[in-house]
């Protein structure tokens, strides 16, 4: 058996080892990091924090206020972040699964998915619309294709209503049927 093979079985077991502990419909995907987030952290934070791009952080005060106002489907996780202050900042990770799709008419040409892992290369469209039927109906905040971090118009509502705004930009995505 070639090396790629043999290493692609071996990180098939592993996931598979993984798969029970992780969310219904988690996409276990090679490079896949696991355990609470971790490093140095420094500053002023918010009650929600984008930490990257991908990675939403709240306050665990906010996290109970918009849970109190009804949101669906928030879960935060302790992070292990290392301040220097001595009054660090509790912060937690929050759990955003994988839900939706880009509708088919704003994406570009694109290869086919990698027949064994399933992972599709392609840059983020410029004008981005939603695929309706692929979108959670119990869910006020998740991730698109492990891409852009959704939430709900409930969500951003509750959000502003509450000030919870401080330093976040909501941007209105399209929807479209399909």
């Amino acid at each position: 058996m070639p090396r790629v093979e043999k290493d692609y079985a071996e990180f098939e077991r592993l996931r598979e080892q993984v798969r029970p502990w992780a969310p219904p419909g988690a996409r276990l995907r090679a490079g896949a990091a696991f355990g609470p987030l971790n490093g140095s952290a420094q500053g002023e934070f918010g009650p929600l924090v984008m930490a990257y791009p991908w990675e939403l952080l709240m306050k665990p005060e906010a996290l109970a206020r918009l849970q109190a106002e009804g949101m669906r489907g928030l879960k935060g996780c302790r992070t292990a972040l290392r301040f220097r202050k001595k009054n660090p900042p509790e912060l937690l990770e929050m759990e955003l699964l994988s839900w939706g799709r880009f509708h088919p008419d704003c994406l570009p040409e694109r290869p086919p998915p990698c027949p064994r892992c399933g992972i599709e290369s392609f840059d983020l469209p410029e004008h981005p619309i939603l695929a309706t039927s692929t979108l959670p109906q119990n869910l006020d905040l998740f991730r698109l294709e492990w891409a852009l971090i959704i939430g709900t118009e409930r969500f951003v509502e509750a959000v502003q209503r509450l000030g919870l705004e401080h330093d976040l930009t909501f941007r209105e995505l399209p929807v479209r049927g399909g």
